[in-house]
């Protein structure tokens, strides 16, 4: 699908902040707010806007610390539907956030969180791994998240610069 240069404008924005109000959107884009009032709602209903997510560094909140895998998973495509079936098979877990098809030595990589290291085994274990065109898996836990979805997470405002005198 080919958006308006004003469309992708929005899309842009929207991207960078989703809680921007519809005046600031309309400022930025050069646009009146009813047109992108209209423009919004065309784009939501045309799934390019998918969703608002917000980003939450749940290490900073007591009792939903959680542990996140990434599980890199080797799979046997069927004919016909090629990694799709096997893709919406793994995606409807509720343990599942993320899956990707991917290139390179794995098919999918799946992003699940649970709430300890054994609930995240016991998953890829009776769940993921009795799949029946799942041939492999490597599970990797993230301990530490640095940035994610373009947001800094413990980000210092130190000024780093080295003092010049003359």
């Amino acid at each position: 699908m080919k958006l308006t240069e004003k469309e992708l404008e929005v899309v842009e924005i929207l991207e960078k902040n989703a809680r921007i109000s519809i005046e600031d959107l309309s400022k930025m884009a050069g646009l009146d707010p009813e047109e992108t009032n209209k423009i919004v709602a065309k784009l939501e209903e045309l799934k390019v806007i998918v969703s608002y997510p917000t980003v939450i560094d749940w290490s900073k909140v007591d009792g939903h610390e959680g542990v996140t895998a990434m599980i890199d998973v080797k799979v046997t495509p069927k004919r016909g539907v090629g990694f799709d079936e096997v893709a919406e098979r793994i995606y409807r877990f509720k343990e599942v956030k993320s899956v990707y098809l991917m290139s390179g030595a794995y098919d999918l990589s799946v992003v699940i969180e649970g709430r300890s290291m054994n609930e995240v085994a016991r998953f890829v274990s009776e769940k993921l791994s009795t799949l029946d065109s799942v041939i492999s898996t490597t599970t990797h836990f993230i301990l530490k998240k640095y940035k994610h979805d373009g947001t800094i997470f413990e980000q210092t405002d130190d000024d780093k610069r080295i003092v010049v005198s003359p």
